[in-house]
């Protein structure tokens, strides 16, 4: 596995960080390559997004991570949803350009406002071939009334929800609910007893390595299932 890091220009003055984790020798064992972006307390160095980054590229599937433009400024607060969106457009563009991966499906998301902002240009028409939501946040913590799922519909592309199931930021029941509306095929993966990181209930006896194995290998699984005839 290599691991390149490279600036992505948004506009303007506006870059971001990247890294990027190429197979050895760069020969991809699918024809997809996964583009992975942050929540919005994080960065692209969080730990369980790191840690997916890495197994994708180990099983052959080129990865890539990339910082939103607050993190890269040092900032707390989320950039607008605009900037946000943009930010994505231009990593999609980046890699689309880069002829040592050539992927021939993008798969595009990452961890809880990450994956959000995909589904966002997804749903627009600028953005990937399949989704993955490494913790999709429904709705904010505690107003389960105040839902993000409107643009969900529209998507026509696969998608994979890894979700804990006492997550605060998604009542299982209300993703069922909005599951069952979706025309797109899905699939939900379930961590018992996960919150919206991941950490599991400790009368459940799993630590955090076996949790992150499980997502990986999920991911893993789901992506080299997209090559495969239906």
């Amino acid at each position: 596995m290599q691991l390149l890091k490279r600036g992505v220009l948004v506009d303007g003055a506006i870059r971001v960080s990247s890294e990027w984790a190429l197979p050895a020798g760069h020969r991809a064992a699918v024809r997809s390559c996964v583009i992975l972006a942050h929540g919005a307390g994080s960065d692209m160095h969080d730990p369980l997004l790191s840690f997916v980054h890495r197994t994708l590229a180990e099983h052959g599937i080129p990865a890539v991570k990339f910082n939103f433009p607050y993190k890269e400024l040092g900032r707390k607060a989320p950039d607008p949803m605009p900037r946000l969106e943009a930010t994505w457009r231009a990593v999609l563009r980046e890699v689309r350009n880069d002829a040592r991966i050539g992927p021939t499906r993008m798969v595009i998301g990452g961890r809880s406002m990450g994956g959000r902002v995909a589904s966002h240009i997804a749903a627009q028409g600028d953005g990937g071939d399949a989704l993955l939501f490494l913790g999709y946040p429904l709705h904010p913590a505690g107003k389960p009334e105040q839902m993000r799922a409107e643009h969900l519909p529209r998507l026509r592309c696969p998608l994979l929800f890894v979700q804990g199931t006492r997550d605060a930021l998604c009542d299982m029941a209300r993703l069922d609910a909005v599951l069952a509306t979706l025309r797109s095929g899905f699939r939900l993966h379930r961590v018992e007893g996960g919150d919206h990181a991941f950490r599991v209930l400790r009368r459940l006896r799993r630590d955090e390595n076996e949790v992150w194995g499980e997502i990986a290998s999920v991911v893993v699984g789901w992506v080299r299932s997209l090559d495969r005839p239906a």
